[in-house]
């Protein structure tokens, strides 16, 4: 398993003021890294750039030493990005979805077919696997999204605000997926407004005003 280190990064979007400056975080093996503040401060910005989306303006991002060149580069070192938009095809099923993310990671299609029943089962989406994207709810659309990333089995897994559209029960399972995606050896970034969600974390980075602080190191 590897480590995801951000090292003194600036990042900024296509040569704006930086969202964030300074940036120094390692996420870690066997853990689950929270990275919390209000919408507009950074979230989705940091974890763009630990995928390999956004190439620090200054700094640098490694895994396991290597510096990050880009998402090619991120998938092939086995980060897997859940996005805050699903990012789901619409004109394929569910199981489709996943089973395609798991072909073009390096997986057989025997393999995709049971890492994606193995996905869909405990997020309670089994009875929806051959429906298409444009069928499903907006929670059960971002259920399938987790269900993806979580069937690829990444070192690294990002999970940008991924359980904003769930009910409680349905955002409590989420937590404990990712538990034990941790638990796997996995180096887990959850970023959530939600402080139950956060508690639940080993850590807790809190991004305000352009900085990122520890709330709990």
């Amino acid at each position: 398993m590897k480590t995801l280190t951000v090292d003194a990064a600036d990042l900024a979007w296509n040569g704006d003021p930086p969202v964030l400056t300074g940036v120094t975080v390692a996420a870690r093996p066997g853990e689950m890294l929270a990275v919390t503040g209000t919408s507009g401060a950074g979230k989705t910005t940091l974890l763009s750039a630990m995928a390999g989306l956004l190439p620090p303006a200054g700094g640098e991002v490694r895994v396991d030493g290597e510096p990050l060149r880009d998402r090619d580069h991120a998938v092939a070192l086995s980060v897997v990005l859940i996005p805050q938009d699903n990012g789901l095809a619409a004109i394929l099923t569910a199981a489709e979805n996943i089973s395609v993310a798991v072909i073009a990671t390096g997986g057989t299609p025997a393999e995709a077919r049971r890492r994606t029943a193995e996905a869909l089962d405990p997020l309670g989406l089994s009875g929806q696997a051959n429906q298409l994207i444009e069928e499903l709810s907006g929670g059960q659309q971002q259920r399938t999204a987790i269900a993806r990333g979580l069937a690829l089995r990444g070192d690294v897994l990002l999970a940008d605000e991924i359980t904003s559209e769930l009910d409680a029960a349905n955002r409590q399972r989420v937590i404990e997926l990712l538990r034990a995606e941790a638990d796997r050896g996995a180096a887990v970034v959850f970023a959530t407004h939600d402080p139950e969600a956060a508690a639940a974390c080993d850590r807790e980075l809190h991004l305000a005003d352009g900085e990122a602080t520890w709330a709990r190191a």
